[in-house]
């Protein structure tokens, strides 16, 4: 009787939660449904707060992709189901650069054709970044722009704001010459390793270690930011940190217009995790979700991000490649072959 006595409580306290998602508007107390006294606890409410939502994000694909590992990290995607999934850059790739123009777009056309349909194996909407290898080559570009429209932009969710910025915007003439000082680089990386490529003049430009952002995209992120003024939190998403480029940019016009509210930033492209406090706001640098590995000072690893935003604030996760595991117990996508960090496997 007891058994019973406990079942059909637990049954009403379902069906009450239930009734008080479909009629929150008018049923007042849906926040305060609690367990029941005789059902075993620590008596906390039930979490049902309509505002609470869940994103992801992954990290760097490109720079050598290494096969497999986006793809266990999709199916593992599609197994915690978040409402959402952003990048930090570096996707596809910007195809042959001896190749003619016309043959480049080709290439990196039918690179995003694949990507997309690898991105939708996660079950959740994906919304891209660019990265320095999605948009180093005028051809590139042109693709981008075709098939998604601007390099930047904005979206509101559950009056949270997503800024999701473009660090590649410089001129196409800048860019040329960036991609001469690349290719002059990539022979010294491949006879000597990341020691001797971080003694190029490539690795050291400031556009390579911080990015650049336009006058104009300032101006954009400025004005979305003002007309925004009361969202719960706003996040930032970009491929570089253009804070730490010692000539100064436009980006500190953005981190101005930023000062009076809650916010968070995400980047990628070094390859290796960092947590930085940098103005009182959390500012994560994201290593790998299959791209090139890379050992020393700090942590290189395939992973993935979950955050949490509910009327509290945000709770960041991160969860490792190696760490997800399906219901028998086994990482997806034949995952149990692969190497997820370096430093642990020794091997990619």
């Amino acid at each position: 009787m007891i058994v019973m006595k406990i079942n059909r409580e637990f049954l009403f306290v379902a069906r009450l939660t239930f009734s008080c998602l479909l009629f929150l508007s008018t049923l007042s107390a849906c926040q305060t449904v609690r367990p029941v006294v005789s059902a075993p606890g620590n008596g906390l409410a039930f979490d049902a707060s309509p505002d609470k939502f869940t994103f992801a994000l992954f990290s760097d694909l490109n720079g050598g992709e290494r096969d497999g590992v986006f793809d266990v990290a999709a199916e593992q995607l599609a197994l915690l189901s978040p409402e959402f999934i952003l990048s930090v850059g570096d996707l596809v790739g910007s195809g042959g650069k001896e190749k003619s123009k016309s043959k480049q777009k080709a290439e990196v056309e039918q690179r995003w054709d694949v990507f997309e349909q690898r991105s939708k194996k996660t079950g959740s909407p994906v919304f891209y970044v660019t990265g320095n290898h999605d948009l180093s080559s005028e051809a590139a570009r042109e693709v981008w722009e075709s098939r998604f429209g601007s390099p930047y932009y904005h979206f509101l969710y559950k009056d949270v704001l997503f800024l999701v910025l473009n660090t590649e915007d410089t001129t196409l003439e800048r860019a040329a010459e960036i991609e001469v000082l690349r290719k002059a680089a990539i022979p010294v990386y491949e006879q000597q390793g990341m020691e001797g490529y971080e003694k190029t003049e490539h690795a050291n430009i400031p556009e390579n270690l911080a990015g650049s952002v336009s006058t104009e995209q300032a101006d954009y992120f400025v004005d979305v930011i003002e007309s925004n003024p009361n969202v719960r939190w706003i996040f930032l998403m970009m491929h570089k940190a253009p804070w730490t480029n010692p000539d100064g940019n436009a980006f500190a016009r953005i981190e101005d217009a930023l000062l009076t509210h809650s916010y968070t930033v995400f980047h990628g492209h070094r390859h290796r995790y960092e947590y930085t406090l940098r103005n009182g706001h959390d500012y994560i640098q994201l290593a790998t979700t299959g791209g090139i590995q890379l050992t020393g000072e700090y942590r290189s690893m395939d992973h993935i991000m979950l955050v949490t935003v509910d009327d509290d604030g945000v709770d960041i996760a991160n969860l490792l490649l190696s760490g997800i595991l399906d219901k028998t117990g086994k990482i997806p996508a034949n995952g149990e072959s692969l190497c997820f960090e370096k430093a642990v496997c020794g091997s990619e």
